[in-house]
This record gives C-alpha cells, sequence and structure tokens, in this order.
C-alpha cells in the first residue's frame, strides 16, 4: 500500500494498510485503551488494478459531495460495503448489507459475498444514471455487478472495488481511540455510531473511577429531568467492566446515578448551559 495523498489539498483518502509498520514481524495492536493483544505480520502487499481505480474514483466523489455525513480533512477509506448511487442530480450513499475488511477475504465464502453483489446489482437497478457516472469516472459499474462470484479471484476483486472499499472516514471515526477519537476499529460500531448522531452537549466516552474510557448514555429522553446513565462499553479488566458483565448476565443494564462521577462528566456540558441560560434570566 503506498501512503501518498493523491496530491489533494483538501482531502487526503489512505486504506490502513498504510498504517502498517514491521509488516512480517509479530506486533502489538492497541485496540482501545489498554487493551492488547499479539497478531502476527502479513508480508507487504501491493495495491490491486481494481483498488487504484476504486481509490481514485472514491476521492472524486467525496470530494464533489458538499454534505458528506462524516466530516473532516484527511479521509481514510474504510472498506465499509458502501454504495454510492447518482440519481442525476448528484451522489448519494447506501452501505450493503456487510463491508469486507481486506484481511477478511480469505476466510470470505463464495456464495456469501455473491450475495452482496446481486444485493448492490438489484439496487443499482433502480439508479441507471450511476452506470454512467461511474463510467467517467473510469468504473465498469455493470461488469462488476454481472459478474458472479465463485472464487477467490472475484472474492478479491470485490473486496477491492468501489462497491466495498468505498466508505471514507476521517482517520479518528476510523481508526482513532478514545479521547482522541472513538474509531470503528477499536469499539463496538453500535457505541461508535452514537457519537456520529449524539447531542453536541452530551458527551459519550468518560472515564471511570479508575481513570479507564467508558461509554454512557442517558436512561431518558432529553428534558425528562433524569440524571442517571446508562453503560454502553466498558474497559476490558476494569472494575466497571466487571460490574458491567455481571449485569448483563442478570439481563439487567448498568445504570448509574446522577451523583456518579461519569454521569456528572456526560452532562457537564448541559449544566453549564443550563446555569448560563438563568444567569442571563
Amino acid at each position: 500500500m503506498s501512503a501518498d495523498s493523491f496530491g489533494m489539498s483538501t482531502n487526503q483518502l489512505d486504506d490502513t494498510r498504510s498504517l502498517s509498520h514491521d509488516a512480517g514481524k509479530l506486533h502489538d495492536v492497541t485496540a482501545g485503551h489498554p487493551v492488547t493483544y499479539k497478531t502476527s505480520g502479513h508480508p507487504p502487499r501491493a495495491d490491486s488494478p481494481t483498488y487504484r481505480v476504486s481509490r481514485i474514483a472514491l476521492k472524486k466523489i467525496v470530494t464533489s459531495t458538499k454534505d458528506w455525513y462524516f466530516k473532516g480533512r484527511d479521509y481514510q477509506d474504510h472498506h465499509g460495503g458502501g454504495l454510492w448511487l447518482h440519481d442525476g442530480a448528484g451522489w448519494f450513499f447506501v452501505r450493503n448489507l456487510v463491508g469486507i475488511e481486506w484481511s477478511a477475504q480469505f476466510c470470505a465464502d463464495p456464495k456469501k459475498v455473491d450475495a452482496l453483489r446481486v444485493n448492490a446489482q438489484r439496487l443499482y437497478a433502480r439508479f441507471p444514471e450511476s452506470f454512467a457516472a461511474f463510467k467517467k469516472l473510469g468504473i465498469d459499474l455493470k461488469r462488476l455487478l454481472d459478474t458472479p462470484i465463485n472464487e477467490a479471484d472475484g472474492i478479491a476483486e470485490w473486496t477491492d472495488s468501489i462497491c466495498n472499499a468505498s466508505v471514507p472516514m476521517p482517520q479518528p471515526l476510523h481508526t482513532g481511540a478514545v479521547p482522541q477519537g472513538g474509531g470503528i476499529h477499536n469499539y463496538p460500531t453500535p457505541v461508535t455510531d452514537i457519537d456520529r448522531f449524539r447531542h453536541d452537549d452530551f458527551r459519550l466516552w468518560v472515564k471511570d473511577s479508575e481513570g479507564h474510557p467508558a461509554a454512557v448514555v442517558p436512561v431518558g429522553r432529553r428534558g425528562s429531568g433524569l440524571s442517571s446513565i446508562r453503560v454502553v462499553h466498558s474497559t476490558p479488566g476494569s472494575e466497571l467492566h466487571r460490574k458491567h458483565v455481571a449485569a448483563e448476565r442478570r439481563g439487567k443494564y448498568l445504570e448509574l446515578k446522577g451523583n456518579d462521577s461519569m454521569a456528572q462528566q456526560a452532562f457537564a456540558a448541559q449544566e453549564r448551559r443550563g446555569k448560563a441560560r438563568l444567569a442571563v434570566r
């Protein structure tokens, strides 16, 4: 994987492959803090022809999309199963059933990957403008969608195609670790997605009593006056995690009262805003 920036002045696309080092050696991979596990290295891998075309096309698409949901300057292209559609007015984005990470292709069942192709094929049939739009970007989308996947080469092409290596994300949202960013590669996606739609004055990521990162949500709707919180992610090995797991085993949520330090962190900005409004009055 080359680490070039495509000569971009405002946006860069890069796959996580460019972040690897000492590829042939056993090395530590940190998934959040402080969990570290061992993974064996892989030989340096070069961009496939399919991936090079996909990267160039994705760069052009994201730079022309003014309302792209994941705001940022420098993007990495997540293998997340994105499907870019064109309706004649412009590009818009949906996701396929699943995405395939590059290293995961080697355990992929061709029949299951082909189901992704068929799903995309049916969708694109309703947006025929997409075929001409991709043609301008050097991609024969019709050939890709009309070719059944029944062996490893077909899986490899799909994995690096614009129908899979196609979700531009800022690095903190992709591979970042809290507090700088809760990346989808380090934390459960149902939790990281909360950070994309929460109110700006609610703090999702807080620290537990031992200083470990944790994610929390309110127990009641906004304006209810409830200040208790529910723990949705805790750091493995922490005391909070022990309580979290124990509660789940009982079929319960782990809820903490409003006087808990984590709840106070979560609602601190709302409390400051409330005091500011009272001061103005």
